[in-house]
């Protein structure tokens, strides 16, 4: 065999070990990629059904999308069952006891309650927080929402998560003494509104209140989906409520310059001046994707991963820390198999 005949006997089977190489090499991030889409698929938790009460009579997730396509928001005069607007009022944020604004997203007919729907006596529904009672009510629509009977879901492993760091209505409570009785007591405790849901409804799974300031009811929602995914529960109600019933959180954020003049959120914006307070509840009813499918439920969104962390040291207490928040969000990117490009809104 000529030199010439060896060379090309070795050149031939290296170009054939070339390209067994990239087959290999192609099959294995194909192997990779299959592996990811089998974990983000099973792993991937279904809305299925959705309840919210928010400002601008909004009662549900329809007249929500109305308000947002109108470009409309519920920003009003703070109505005068919650407290003298005028009284509260100074424009100098430096003066003592006083708020920068009159205005705020508010409810109506937050004392109005169905006890009857609920089990409940006339005398219990009237010492429990109206964020209690707004959450049963904001739970039974998402539930119906989702097609099943909020009666029908005794026993069941349902698990119920929810955001909540206002208490409000036991400051009320407690400018009179004799108001209190055996109903305020579990009625003012952050515990008491997933733990009213699930004894009402007789679900069975996690009852979990959190408090993560702004990120509450979102991170209500991770912790779900992280129940349903080990198996805790089948069924999940996750979300957040908030009624601003007196005026001591507003005049704290007004004397730290937190507070909106206009109550209005201008995020991203140069006029931005602070943010706006509201109020409201909204719930989704998550389950498995997988499972939701074989069932046959509509399933309005999928949530294909999240993830939390804290900013730890920054500049300040509530300066927020942007290698924190990139770092949480390429977490979530990795757990949902997505690349950033793909999401746009």
């Amino acid at each position: 065999m000529s030199d010439e005949t060896r060379y090309q006997a070795l050149l031939t089977r290296a170009l054939e070990t070339i390209k067994q190489l990239e087959a290999d090499k192609q099959a294995s991030a194909q192997a990779l990629a299959d592996a990811r889409r089998e974990t983000r698929d099973r792993d991937a938790i279904a809305v299925i059904g959705v309840g919210c009460r928010l400002p601008g009579e909004v009662t549900g997730p329809d007249s929500y999308w109305s308000l947002l396509c109108q470009g409309r928001d519920g920003i009003v005069p703070v109505p005068a069952d919650r407290w003298d607007r005028d009284a509260w009022y100074d424009p100098d944020p430096t003066i003592a006891g006083k708020m920068v604004t009159r205005r705020g997203g508010f409810l109506s007919d937050v004392d109005r309650f169905d006890h009857q729907l609920f089990a409940m006596t006339p005398k219990e529904a009237r010492g429990t927080d109206p964020q209690h009672r707004l959450l049963l009510e904001v739970c039974w629509q998402a539930l119906e929402d989702a097609g099943l009977d909020p009666l029908g879901q005794k026993d069941r492993r349902a698990g119920v998560f929810v955001g909540i760091n206002g208490n409000d209505h036991g400051l009320l409570v407690a400018r009179d003494p004799t108001d209190i009785d055996a109903y305020t007591g579990a009625a003012d405790v952050a515990s008491g509104a997933p733990g009213r849901v699930s004894y009402l409804l007789g679900l069975t799974g996690p009852s979990i209140a959190l408090d993560a300031a702004c990120a509450s009811s979102l991170v209500s929602v991770h912790l779900a989906c992280q129940a349903l995914r080990s198996d805790e529960c089948e069924l999940a109600l996750a979300g957040g409520v908030n009624l601003m019933l007196t005026p001591e959180a507003s005049v704290f954020m007004s004397r730290t310059g937190a507070l909106s003049e206009d109550a209005r959120c201008k995020a991203f914006d140069a006029a931005a001046n602070g943010i706006g307070r509201g109020e409201g509840a909204g719930v989704v009813v998550l389950k498995r994707l997988s499972e939701a499918l074989a069932d046959g439920d509509r399933v309005r969104a999928v949530i294909a991963g999240s993830a939390v962390n804290q900013d730890g040291a920054s500049n300040g207490f509530t300066v927020p820390n942007p290698e924190a928040q990139k770092a949480v969000i390429e977490q979530a990117l990795l757990r949902s198999g997505l690349r950033a490009e793909l999401v746009d809104y």
